[in-house]
């Protein structure tokens, strides 16, 4: 495993973090004994980086990651957290808070679920258009002075936003979706934080399943949040699949899988760039772990981004409303 610094003052970190969203039934139903298993096969590979956030799982995702490390040394795992989103008992999605005092009192959760004394990554999960974001890095600040947070990291924020953070504290990264069909940060975003320093995070990489060549039609849980995505939807389903086709072929030529194409494209955007991998179970995480002996030369990159030019994806990465709490999406790029 290769490590890479987290920015200008970031942790050093593998070239390949697990995502544990899915753990916690995002996709539909989960296995704890493999989710576990898959956390000890990360450790043991040399992943350190762990993303989660308060919100997956109502803190299940926080207890399980807990459980999985209690036999391991704290600095061996980098734990990124993300903050703010709100919830009700149904699951639904009620907005956003990142509040000073909710700051504050959100970590205490968190630290207390994870079992841990410090949290490596802190950050709030979205902008919250109700609170300055000078106030929530402010607040977060002050618990990287009281030692409950070593460092700062934003995401899904636009470069205005990401700007204005860094100038309150060192962001050591911006986790945004970034995949093949995925490429807004392109846009400006990518540009911002290369000049302050800071890193990207991709989540996404595949597209929640859906470039991992994995994927089939109507094969969705209905618990599962594709459901509602609308690259998983109607006519985008199949045109997004047809380019899965495409990508085939070239993976198929270099004798690696969909999925490991697709992570060796984002990983070789830039050392700056970490793919958050979520697989759940250890033979994706397997499979994954392959895409790091993949070298794609530049005719490689050329030949994938013609197969899969960008901007050539059916359909928005969220449903509409999710997409107006995005500010990668809306909020300033230059």
């Amino acid at each position: 495993m290769q490590y890479r610094q987290l920015g200008a003052t970031g942790p050093q970190v593998s070239e390949l973090g697990l995502g544990c969203m899915g753990m916690s039934g995002m996709y539909g139903p989960s296995d704890r004994a493999e989710s576990i298993a898959t956390v000890h096969a990360a450790l043991d590979a040399g992943i350190n980086l762990l993303d989660t956030g308060d919100f997956y799982g109502m803190g299940h995702n926080e207890m399980l990651i807990a459980e999985a490390l209690k036999d391991r040394r704290r600095e061996d795992a980098v734990l990124s957290v993300k903050f703010g989103a709100l919830r009700d008992p149904g699951a639904g999605w009620i907005g956003f808070n990142a509040r000073p005092e909710a700051v504050k009192t959100s970590l205490a959760y968190s630290l207390q679920r994870l079992g841990v004394d410090y949290i490596d990554v802190y950050r709030p999960a979205r902008l919250d258009p109700n609170v300055p974001i000078e106030e929530t890095i402010g607040a977060i600040a002050d618990m990287v002075k009281a030692g409950f947070v070593k460092h700062i990291g934003l995401s899904e924020v636009g470069s205005e936003t990401i700007r204005r953070a860094a100038a309150v504290h060192p962001i050591v990264d911006l986790q945004i979706e970034y995949s093949l069909i995925s490429r807004g940060i392109e846009d400006g975003i990518l540009e911002t934080c290369r000049d302050l320093g800071i890193a990207i995070t991709a989540y996404g990489v595949l597209s929640r399943g859906l470039i991992s060549g994995h994927w089939q039609k109507n094969a969705v849980a209905p618990t599962d949040f594709r459901t509602h995505s609308p690259r998983f939807q109607g006519e985008n389903v199949d045109k997004n699949l047809a380019l899965v086709e495409a990508l085939k072929k070239i993976a198929e030529s270099k004798g690696v899988s969909v999925a490991q194409i697709a992570i060796a494209w984002v990983s070789a955007k830039g050392k700056d760039i970490i793919p958050v991998i979520g697989a759940r179970r250890r033979n994706r995480l397997t499979e994954s772990l392959g895409a790091l002996d993949i070298t794609l030369s530049a005719d490689d990159l050329s030949a994938i981004e013609t197969a899969v030019p960008k901007g050539a994806a059916s359909g928005t990465r969220y449903a509409e409303a999710q997409m107006a709490h995005l500010d990668s999406e809306t909020g300033a790029h230059g």
